[in-house]
């Protein structure tokens, strides 16, 4: 499973050239994309060293993927931009190569969840807003869509999600409902009119109307984690009970469960009362 460049054709590896160098048979979601990025690198691949794996056909192409490999050949899988089987297809592939008792092997590269993440710069030391949820491409149905932003709204985690510029417009309007939650928009990841922006969600649409070159393009959209509300009078009063008769950071590590209040807070909170209790 060879992850290639969401954009900027220098952002392959060197393992991933080898690889693919030396495959016996390359499948790939299309071929003629394909080629043309191996021919970018100099790796020179004939029409039937190729082999198109995508969405409506991978069962059935997986079968013949594996019948390759039980001949002992090197099968090298690539989706057209990144990391295989997230959004993409591979994942039944991968499924097929394990019942067959075949091996697969990762090599990992390119992706626009990760790099989206990279820049959002999210810092929480609360451990109910840390970490992401991967949401994809939510679905197309308005109704559908709306429902599915509701239930983000409930997660206090980070959520990445992926659009294309056709629906993207409606994606924003779907998402106002989300208010000043922050976000980070990466849009065109890696190529040459790469933009990324931080704003409240609400804000997004406004955003992408300012310029109509904002329509255009692949997104990724991390969605921040949700601020966490508390009530600092009763934060402060399960803090003391526990600071009575617990060490000082087993108080604070109960109270930050028991409130959702952030850790880092509640520490200090607990170093102050410590104070004036001494």
């Amino acid at each position: 499973m060879v992850a290639t460049p969401i954009g900027n054709l220098a952002d392959i590896t060197l393992r991933a050239l080898h690889v693919l160098a030396l495959a016996d048979t390359v499948a790939c979601e299309d071929t003629r994309h394909t080629q043309a990025l191996l021919r970018a690198y100099g790796i020179d691949k004939s029409a039937a060293q190729l082999l198109a794996v995508h969405e409506h056909n991978e069962t059935q192409a997986a079968e013949e993927l594996v019948q390759r490999m039980v001949r002992g050949q090197r099968v090298a899988y690539v989706s057209d931009a990144g990391t295989p089987a997230i959004s993409d297809p591979g994942a039944r592939l991968v499924a097929a190569a394990r019942a067959a008792a075949r091996p697969v092997v990762p090599l990992p590269g390119a992706s626009s969840v990760t790099a989206a993440l990279s820049v959002a710069g999210m810092t929480t030391s609360d451990a109910a807003t840390s970490g992401f949820v991967f949401a994809g491409f939510l679905p197309s149905k308005a109704g559908e869509r709306a429902q599915a932003v509701a239930a983000l709204g409930q997660q206090p985690r980070a959520v990445v999600l992926l659009e294309a510029p056709h629906r993207i417009e409606a994606l924003a309007g779907a998402l106002a409902v989300l208010g000043q939650r922050g976000m980070t928009v990466g849009r065109e990841l890696t190529k040459q009119f790469e933009e990324i922006a931080q704003l409240p969600v609400a804000d997004f649409g406004a955003w992408l109307a300012a310029d109509p070159n904002r329509c255009r393009g692949e997104f990724v959209l991390v969605l921040h984690p949700a601020a966490v509300q508390t009530d600092n009078g009763e934060d402060q009063r399960v803090l003391q009970l526990l600071l009575a008769e617990l060490p000082l950071k087993t108080a604070v590590r109960l109270a930050a469960e028991i409130t959702g209040a952030p850790r880092n807070a509640l520490y200090e909170a607990a170093l102050s009362l410590k104070k004036i209790a001494t």
